[in-house]
Formats: structure tokens, sequence, C-alpha cells
């Protein structure tokens, strides 16, 4: 038998359940506006006061993966969740309480002995400063715990993509007068030129390429960079390419474009032959500039390479290929975790080379710097 209902000096009921699904969506579902509205018409046809009722709706409606079952539980639970010291158990509360797991960071984020409206402003800053402090800490230093929380704040990541004009034009407030469309405009006023319309060039998303190195130099950061570029894929699947970079070169475009973040990523290590190997970046480097650089997959595009410059092979050899590859590619960005740190230096003999061709070189040691380069890869 359902619970009773809210008690009326409760806040709105449908401003609780948008909440919930707010809360949903930090945890890493892929709650989106249909979804919310097909939740809310559930629980419209349904007994909104009934606990059972209201989680068959949530989970029919919000969950879309088996994955975000468990984390779906969760949430509920910890939003439905009967207050303390009794009383009727409510379905809304007017707070938003922080998602599962993520106060375990902070330890001012554990529950005391105090009462709930005591306990639930200090979770709120603890998780703040939790975002801000791990947001600025280097990924090789996460432990377990801030590693899982990083993942999720990878997922809540919204980058914009690069654009460029196009040759097609279209009608446009500024720009070159349009005399095609200035005259028919007079026609139909019988001749009478009223305005002049104008036109200008269209956008067109930019193609981007990711090129991440998965050798054992850069294994600390391998995971958290091959979440970040599976984040960007599936934000522009036409128009972004993926690929690994160690011994071999390896394409992991059709791996990232899964939804799910974990399967993605297990299906990219299948297909990664030399994952925490060497490094051959020069003859890596020409195998993509052959084999898809030079056949469009670089043309007028911003590429990006994340490598700590560490190379077996003759350097010369990756001079030449950045070269080659600075001449195709529209602005190319070298992201090496270890340009962050105090007191580095661009002595590593791959970054020597690759530094002349170089249209940016970042840090990518944490999420503020990966953050940074969107802005980067957006103003391209």
């Amino acid at each position: 038998m359902g619970p009773s209902g809210p008690d009326p000096a409760d806040a709105d009921p449908i401003e609780g359940l948008v909440g919930f699904t707010v809360v949903l969506r930090s945890a890493g579902l892929a709650v989106t506006t249909d979804r919310v509205v097909a939740f809310l018409s559930a629980l419209d046809a349904l007994d909104v006061t009934s606990r059972t009722q209201t989680y068959w709706a949530g989970r029919l409606t919000l969950c879309s993966d088996p994955d975000d079952l468990p984390r779906y539980d969760r949430a509920f639970e910890d939003w439905f969740t009967p207050p303390r010291g009794g009383g009727r158990t409510r379905i809304v509360d007017e707070r938003q309480p922080p998602p599962p797991k993520l106060a375990a960071l902070t330890p001012s984020t554990q529950e005391g002995d105090g009462d709930e409206e005591g306990d639930q402003p200090t979770q709120v800053f603890a998780r703040a400063s939790g975002n801000e402090v791990l947001r600025n800490r280097d990924l090789a230093e996460l432990t377990p715990a801030e590693r899982e929380h990083l993942r999720r704040l990878l997922a809540l990541l919204r980058p914009d993509m690069p654009t460029r004009r196009s040759r097609r034009m279209r009608p446009s407030r500024h720009g070159p007068t349009d005399p095609g469309r200035t005259l028919r405009a007079a026609l139909r006023d019988q001749g009478e030129m009223r305005e002049l319309r104008r036109r200008d060039h269209s956008r067109r998303p930019r193609r981007v390429v990711l090129l991440v190195d998965v050798s054992g130099s850069m294994e600390p950061y391998a995971d958290a960079l091959l979440r970040f570029a599976h984040v960007v894929v599936r934000r522009s699947p036409g128009t972004v390419e993926a690929f690994t970079l160690g011994t071999r070169l390896t394409r992991i475009t059709r791996e990232l474009r899964m939804r799910d973040a974990d399967r993605a990523l297990a299906a990219a290590g299948r297909a990664i032959p030399d994952w925490s190997g060497g490094t051959r970046l020069g003859e890596v480097m020409r195998a993509f500039v052959d084999r898809w650089g030079q056949r469009g997959a670089a043309r007028r595009s911003v590429v990006v390479v994340f490598s700590d410059g560490w190379e077996r092979g003759e350097t010369d050899v990756l001079g030449v290929q950045m070269s080659r590859l600075h001449r195709l590619a529209h602005k190319l960005v070298w992201v090496n975790p270890h340009a962050g740190k105090d007191g580095y230096a661009p002595v590593q003999g791959g970054i020597v080379a690759a530094l002349p061709y170089l249209d940016d070189l970042l840090a990518g040691h944490s999420l503020a710097t990966l953050e940074e380069l969107l802005e980067v890869v957006r103003d391209a």
C-alpha cells in the first residue's frame, strides 16, 4: 500500500518531481526533456501519493539502459526517504539533495546526529567545494572515489563544437544584398522596392580529430582522456574522429559512439592491441596522415594530440609528419598532461620536434584544463 500524500505546507509536487529528475541527470542518467514530460504525464494518470506507482512511473520513463537501474534505485531511495523523527512520508521536497555518493568525497559531508534541516545545507556546500577541488586535481593522483566522481562530472560536459563558413548562402539580417530575393519581393509589391533583402554564408560543423596516446607513460591519464573523448564523440558523432596512439594506430570512433561510457570504453579496450605499451609517435603519426589525414579526416579540421611527447623512434620522423599535419589541419593542438605541473619545460624529444608546428600547447592534467581545451576547440 502506498504512503500517504504530502503535507499541504510542502512545495509544489511538480517542482519536487522535476527536482528528482535533475538528481538523476547528475547521477549519470540520460534524462532528456521528453523523458521528464513522459514521467509527469504518467504520474498524471496514476496516484502521485503512491510511492510504488511513482517508483515504476520513473523507472519506466527515465531509465534507458540496464546500468541506469542501480543509480535510479539509489537516487529514488535518497529523494523519497521519510524524514527523521517519524511522521508521514513526503513524496516531494523543495530542497535538492546531492547525487548519490557524491558527498563521500569530503569528510564534512557525512551525516551527523542533527536533524535533517541542519544537515542539508552542510551537504550542499560540501558538494560544491568537492567539485571545485576535484576540477583542479591531477588526474593521475585521484583516489578510486574521486575517479568515480570525475566520471560523473565528465558525463555532464556539453562541449560546443566548432563551425566553419560554408559556401552556401542563407537569408540574413546582415551581410551583402541578395538581388534575387530583393527583386522577387518587389514584384510581389507591384514593383515597389520596400526593403533590401540580405544574405550571408551559412555555418557548418568543423571536423574534430582526437589522437590519444595510450602508451605506458600515459596510462595514469588514459582512462580519463578516453572518457573525455567519448563525451566529445557523442556530442557530434558525424564530425568527430578518435584514434589511439602507441606502437600502432587504432581507430576507436565506432566504439566511442556507444551511448554508455563504460560499455564504450570496454569496447575500445578490446579494440586497442597496444594498451600501456611503447610509443612510436613518428611512425604512428605517419600512418594517420597517409591513411586518414590526406584523405579528408584532417583537412580543415581541428586536430588534438594527447601525449606526453616521449618518443622511442627518431624524432625527425615525427617532426616531418607534424609539418604535414600542420599544413592539412585548420588548427593543431597538443595536450601534454605534464605541461600543467610546476617546473615543466618542453624538453622531451617528441615535444621538441612537434613544437614549431603547433598552434597551442595545453595542459590536460585536470578537469579544469580539459574544459579550457573545449573552449580552444570551440573558438577554432
